[in-house]
């Protein structure tokens, strides 16, 4: 497990039992573009299969920021879901957890770390992080899925089996 604490007495913990997923999913599914609308039980599952980070006011202990990794802990990390709750920004916390993520997977060897951001590159530089040049990365992206499968000629929506959540 990994702590850091900050001279102002904040902390970083990977300590699962500490995170608040409750406020974690209202973050994600209210505030952050890019997890509008996820539902609680998807929040659940995708810190379960991840190294989550949480940032923890000094005065009280409670959690005021949440990053999340997915890892194979030897190669390769994407770090996401990395959210600073709007009552504690302007404080450098979004910052401080992007360097301690990047220095955390270091120390596991980790050595390629990806991230997709539509409005906080600036965070990001200042750990080292570099915009990747156009045309090398491909997706395939099932979060709004077509009514008929191209490949089956199938009803997605009357079949569940084809039915892919976000």
């Amino acid at each position: 497990m990994f702590t850091l604490t900050r001279d102002d007495g904040y902390t970083i913990s990977t300590d699962p039992t500490r995170l608040d997923l409750d406020l974690v999913h209202g973050w994600l599914s209210l505030d952050a573009y890019w997890a509008l609308g996820r539902d609680r039980e998807t929040v659940a599952r995708a810190f379960a299969g991840s190294i989550g980070f949480g940032v923890y006011r000094p005065a009280d202990g409670r959690q005021v920021a949440v990053a999340r990794v997915i890892t194979d802990r030897a190669t390769f990390g994407y770090l996401c879901d990395v959210y600073v709750d709007r009552a504690e920004r302007g404080r450098g916390l979004g910052t401080w957890l992007a360097g301690a993520v990047r220095d955390h997977l270091a120390e596991l060897g980790v050595r390629r770390i990806l991230l997709a951001t539509n409005d906080a590159h600036g965070v990001y530089e200042k750990v080292g992080f570099n915009c990747v040049p156009p045309d090398r990365w491909m997706e395939l992206d099932r979060r709004d899925p077509q009514p008929v499968s191209p490949l089956t000629g199938k009803d997605r929506m009357a079949d569940p089996a084809l039915t892919v959540e976000p």
